[in-house]
């Protein structure tokens, strides 16, 4: 057994039912397939078994790297990229209806999702993600409006991505054990029809000034973003609103006023 590397978040799944209930989320049979953060190769193994027509998977791990480079030498479907996520360029490298599937480091996955939303090209090559989080984060994904999840990562996600399917996973599923239950998460890419958001950076850097004070009243932060005629032409604002009680549709319209 490699020692693990603590830096990295590394928690490999080693229950085999899981890992099938992960793969049957989609048909994967002659689809082009990547995995971020593969690890020993547990899904790896199982996506295999399903025939993709190509499956590229990233790992940062030399030792690791190396080791799935040996596994899978003779077969020329597989491409090995020794690569740390966050600084590779994973859009040149995804075909026409691709899917990605990720167990995610736990300690970079918000990031590597961050990454994924900023893709160039939108709607993206990728028609189906396939990821998993820290339940805790998993649900900042995915909050809805009034729900506790609800904040700047499901403002972000929630113009770009629709959630299909999710489903728990045990901590006992993984060697080692983390502390915490995970998510699995099956999303889509949509396109928002109602808002023209032309990059979401914005949206991000919007978020990020108005929930710099969460506990305060909007009204301040606002006016770093927007001017005052703006301000009066959004619908449903109210100025003595905390960042969370402001419905994402509002977030939307104030990165239009902002990108002007």
């Amino acid at each position: 057994m490699n020692f693990l590397k603590k830096s990295l978040g590394q928690n490999f799944l080693i229950d085999k039912n899981v890992i099938k209930k992960i793969v049957n989320l989609v048909g994967v049979n002659n689809k082009n397939i990547i995995e971020i953060g593969p690890g020993k190769g547990a899904l790896t193994n199982e996506i295999l078994r399903r025939k993709p027509k190509s499956l590229s998977i990233i790992e940062k791990d030399k030792n690791l790297a190396d080791n799935l480079k040996i596994s899978y030498k003779k077969n020329k479907n597989v491409k090995v990229y020794e690569e740390d996520i966050l600084k590779f360029n994973i859009e040149k490298i995804v075909y026409e209806d691709s899917i990605i599937f990720g167990n995610l480091p736990y300690n970079i996955s918000s990031q590597i999702l961050v990454k994924l939303l900023k893709f160039k090209f939108w709607p993206p090559k990728f028609n189906n993600l396939i990821l998993m989080f820290q339940k805790e984060l998993g649900d900042k994904i995915i909050g809805k409006f009034n729900t506790n999840g609800y904040g700047r990562l499901s403002i972000l996600s929630n113009y770009k991505l629709k959630l299909l399917k999710k489903f728990f996973i045990s901590p006992n599923c993984f060697f080692p054990r983390p502390k915490v239950t995970s998510v699995v998460l099956h999303l889509k890419p949509i396109v928002n029809k109602s808002f023209k958001i032309k990059n979401i950076k914005n949206l991000e850097e919007v978020t990020n000034i108005m929930f710099s004070n969460k506990r305060k009243m909007i009204k301040k932060n606002i006016k770093k973003v927007v001017n005052d005629e703006e301000i009066k032409t959004i619908k449903d604002l109210n100025l003595n609103h905390r960042p969370s009680e402001v419905k994402p549709e509002i977030y939307y319209k104030i990165t239009e006023f902002y990108e002007k």
